[in-house]
């Protein structure tokens, strides 16, 4: 084998393998979010993955590019299937609870592919026998963790941005294909699988007409079957229906939207104020409302087109700027009279980033002095579980005492609607007994 066509070969495999991990831990974010409980075990197996696959070609002995050009047929397939869109959503709708989805999802396509693609490297070093042993696994790991480089940074930030995940897993697949044909030198019996499995790939990934996929989420809009209601339709993003709207005059919007549109409107009495909203979701906040000042912070610069051209079918109403909500509030000196936060990666799965005591300061650092913080949370509807009284516990520690509103209680998730003013302090209560009761002085002060 040529010197030129090994590197070829190995930075294939390096772009594909960094590839796989990250179209994975995309794959999960609308279905188990992105924590760190998410991320560190997916790259702890895809890690374990790729040191039992360098242990597996150092065994070879024989035949070194025909098993490489296996290894490749097989991973082009694998990819091209395992990690389309259909394949990710339907483990997770069908398989429960998601931790079993998961497990097999690690199990069935990340981790095999990175077994199989693992043995490249030590595999056809030794097709470099001319060389030292070192500069030959030197060179052939240089180009490797070269591709891995690029796989990483072009797939995130140009094809998935521009095309969307299917259109990353289509490129490693097809990527995979070519290695293959290389390896073989257009065998026919390579040729044919090598074209087939590219052309399943092909098929399986670019049949997702209905799913508008970036960087950051899933997006689609679809119709619903709500009553008294004209033609409602959901924006759907990550699975979880972020936003509803219908065709009646006024329109009809979700019920955690009406209730802030009428806390900012009708209780608080808002007009000609500030708002800021962190997380977009379909823009239906500020829709057809021209009283106030909206600005919207997204992480996905593709949403507002989305929900304009698809959802709404209008411009939406207000600013649109694209970052982190976290870093937004940390490093803007603009003032509002409202910051409402309605940040979701997945169906319940908040940001990690975005429930810290940290965050919450910075969101009161936002602020004007007389400013109220909304924040929609879905949390179990009685408030019981550990995440929702910690959760909470944070935003008091930050806020001091808070209102807080859950609707749909006939659920087992709900819209819990909490709303802190920038006015109060975070205090320590004292707690009324029989033998020291400072209810009434307490009572008087508060007059």
């Amino acid at each position: 084998m040529s010197r030129p066509l090994l590197y070829a070969i190995v930075f294939i495999e390096g772009f594909c393998s960094l590839g796989v991990e990250v179209i994975a831990l995309r794959r999960l974010v609308p279905h188990i979010g992105s924590s760190i409980v998410v991320t560190a075990p997916t790259i702890g197996f895809f890690l374990l993955a790729l040191a039992l696959g360098y242990a597996a070609g150092a065994r070879a002995v024989s035949r070194y590019a025909d098993v490489v050009a296996r290894n490749f047929l097989i991973s082009a397939l694998l990819a091209g299937v395992g990690l389309a869109g259909v394949t990710v959503d339907g483990l997770f709708a069908h398989l429960q609870p998601a931790a079993m989805a998961y497990l097999i999802f690690i199990g069935g396509v990340v981790c095999p592919l990175a077994w199989l693609l693992a043995q490249t490297v030590p595999l056809l070093t030794n097709l470099m026998q001319r060389e030292r042993v070192g500069e030959a696994s030197g060179y052939a790991l240089y180009w490797s963790t070269l591709g891995s480089f690029l796989g990483a940074v072009t797939l995130s930030l140009a094809v998935m941005q521009w095309l969307g995940v299917s259109a990353a897993a289509l490129a490693c697949s097809l990527l995979l294909a070519v290695g293959t044909l290389l390896l073989s030198g257009f065998k026919p019996r390579f040729l044919l699988p090598a074209l087939a499995a590219a052309g399943i790939a092909g098929w399986i990934n670019i049949g997702r007409l209905e799913t508008m996929e970036t960087a950051y989420a899933d997006y689609v809009v679809a119709d619903v079957e709500l009553k008294a209601q004209r033609n409602p339709r959901a924006f759907q993003v990550n699975n979880s229906t972020a936003s509803l709207i219908d065709d009646s005059e006024p329109p009809n919007y979700a019920r955690y939207v009406r209730r802030l549109r009428q806390l900012l409107l009708d209780e608080l009495g808002y007009s000609d104020k500030e708002i800021l909203v962190l997380g977009a979701g379909g823009f239906t906040l500020s829709h057809r409302e021209p009283k106030n000042h909206y600005t919207y912070v997204d992480i996905d610069p593709a949403i507002k087109e989305i929900a304009e051209t698809r959802f709404l079918k209008e411009p939406i109403r207000g600013q649109f700027l694209v970052d982190d909500a976290r870093r937004f509030v940390a490093r803007t000196d603009r003032r509002f009279d409202a910051v409402v936060v309605d940040v979701y990666s997945s169906h319940t799965s908040i940001p990690s980033h975005l429930v810290t005591r940290e965050f919450w300061r910075d969101a009161r650092r936002a602020l004007k002095p007389d400013g109220v913080l909304l924040a929609n949370l879905i949390l179990d509807h009685k408030l019981e579980t550990p995440y929702a009284r910690n959760l909470l516990a944070t935003l008091e520690s930050v806020f001091g005492r808070c209102s807080v509103e859950v609707l749909h209680r006939n659920q087992p998730l709900a819209n819990v609607l909490v709303a802190c003013h920038a006015s109060s302090l975070p205090t320590t209560p004292r707690i009324y007994g029989d033998e020291k009761n400072p209810a009434d002085l307490d009572l008087a002060r508060s007059r």
